[in-house]
């Protein structure tokens, strides 16, 4: 039995234990019950009304782990990128960018069905002390395609924090162009609603910018030049 049918077979095992439980629920609750021999059976026990059999189930579930043309625009992305990244710290909007340099590594997993970016740069960063000092960054980042959802879906870690930001996001094939928004809380009860622009300029080039809601005004904090290595 290979790994995906294991795991469809334990996702349809979930669903049915939630069926067995809520069958029993529902009789509880009707004026009469039926015999108790009738709990007794070694036919199916019927779905609840609107739910699919387990067959349907079943052919469902696998329609809906297949690959599309989504995860194929997803994956016109995989390889090494150089990127710059220019980001805004200081609040003054007239203050120049700080910048840095990087290289971004993006691979195919589970059949193509998600792609893992690897990140590792050089950033300065104010020290304990308030002096900038370089420091090494590192990232990763996991997109994919819900089939579900019908969205693309995102989280993100790095070594700068210990949460894991996670993300959804729509393409627009007009402007070529990938949205995502999402939510982080860097310090306890501070939660910040964020956007996310991929806009693909050509095979070898995009962009990406990021966006933070500060106090109901959008700003832009970061954006990041990627260009494929050769």
């Amino acid at each position: 039995m290979n790994t995906l049918t294991t795991s469809l077979l334990r996702k349809l095992t979930v669903l049915l234990a939630a069926a067995l439980i809520t069958i029993p629920c529902i009789a509880q609750g009707q004026e009469t019950s039926p015999p108790a021999s009738a709990a007794v059976t070694t036919s199916p026990v019927a779905a609840p009304s609107g739910q699919p059999n387990e067959a349907e189930m079943m052919k469902q579930m696998m329609e809906l782990a297949k690959l599309n043309e989504n995860h194929k625009m997803l994956g016109d992305l995989a390889g090494t990128w150089t990127y710059t990244v220019k980001f805004w710290m200081n609040p003054d909007p007239n203050a120049k960018p700080q910048e840095s340099k990087g290289i971004a590594v993006r691979k195919s997993m589970m059949d193509g069905r998600f792609f893992v970016m690897d990140v590792t740069g050089k950033m300065e960063m104010p020290g304990p002390d308030g002096k900038k000092k370089e420091m090494t960054f590192r990232g990763m980042g996991v997109e994919g395609y819900d089939n579900v959802k019908k969205k693309f879906v995102g989280t993100w870690v790095d070594n700068m924090g210990t949460g894991i930001m996670m993300s959804e996001g729509t393409y627009d094939p007009a402007t070529k162009t990938f949205t995502y928004t999402g939510e982080y809380e860097g310090i306890p009860g501070m939660k910040q609603k964020i956007r996310e622009v991929m806009k693909i300029v050509d095979k070898d080039h995009h962009t990406f910018e990021w966006y933070e809601d500060r106090g109901g005004q959008e700003a832009k904090t970061m954006e990041i030049s990627y260009t494929r290595k050769k």
